[in-house]
């Protein structure tokens, strides 16, 4: 079993984990475009950007590709689709706010400046938070501090969004893939001592298990043979960029596979 990742860049790690954390046995391309990022200058700049890291990566032949990013799955999936299925079943990300909301609230949507207050993200709200407080959240420079590995850039970033979200918020959604990554450190910026643990709410466990059942695959953790790793940037095959080693998700994949 083969699954293929798409992102501009380090997002993907956190599916890409999932995945691995479900079928060790998988064999996983992970397709970045560094040459043409930031992906969120226009829609057709995302969607062109995204068939063609796709495309890279459907060349290895995957049982299933995830759209690994959140601002990808808004402007490219039908693209992606209408290009890759039904030959490559293709899974997009969507915040987990529905998740979120089934506690009852209050919530609050950490995301790009660019998805905060989209008609995306409100058409979201409005469909799965219904009568529950929601704040939405800009978290300008996150997820460009995440891709660079950049902790000082990371902490300032946390911080500012922090901030801006209210004391007694009992639910966060991660509303870009890169911020799965510093999920620990989120939590850390929010938590107060005297209220309950905060739950905080990511795509990438449902993501990958998603894939699992478009493929009927199903988890196995206790599979012994080691998938390998292709990794692709832009289009290229390449080590895993030294920068995801510094987040435990790729220090994960390169743990278990040996990078391509």
């Amino acid at each position: 079993m083969k699954i293929a990742l798409v992102d501009s860049g380090l997002g993907l790690l956190a599916a890409a984990a999932a995945v691995r954390r479900l079928r060790p046995d998988a064999d996983l391309v992970l397709s970045t475009d560094p040459d043409g990022m930031p992906w969120g200058r226009t829609p057709d700049h995302v969607a062109d950007h995204a068939v063609a890291a796709a495309e890279a990566a459907a060349a290895y032949r995957p049982d299933a590709l995830i759209v690994a990013c959140n601002t990808a799955s808004v402007h490219a999936l039908p693209a992606l689709r209408a290009r890759l299925e039904p030959d490559l079943p293709v899974i997009g990300t969507v915040p987990a706010i529905k998740p979120a909301a089934a506690g009852g609230g209050p919530v609050a949507i950490w995301a790009t400046p660019a998805t905060t207050g989209s008609p995306y993200q409100r058409g979201l709200i409005s469909d799965f938070a219904a009568g529950i407080e929601v704040t939405e959240v800009p978290c300008p420079g996150l997820a460009d501090a995440v891709e660079h590995a950049d902790e000082a850039a990371i902490e300032k970033a946390i911080a500012a969004a922090a901030a801006l979200t209210p004391a007694d918020v009992r639910a966060v959604v991660m509303g870009c893939t890169h911020y799965e990554l510093v999920e620990e450190l989120i939590r850390e910026a929010l938590q107060q001592p005297d209220l309950p643990p905060l739950a905080l709410h990511g795509s990438a466990g449902a993501v990958a298990a998603q894939a699992l059942r478009r493929i009927n695959e199903r988890p196995a953790p206790s599979a012994t043979a080691e998938g390998s790793l292709t990794v692709l940037l832009s289009g290229q095959e390449a080590a895993l960029p030294e920068t995801a080693l510094t987040f435990a998700e790729g220090r994960l994949l390169a743990a278990v596979s040996p990078a391509q």
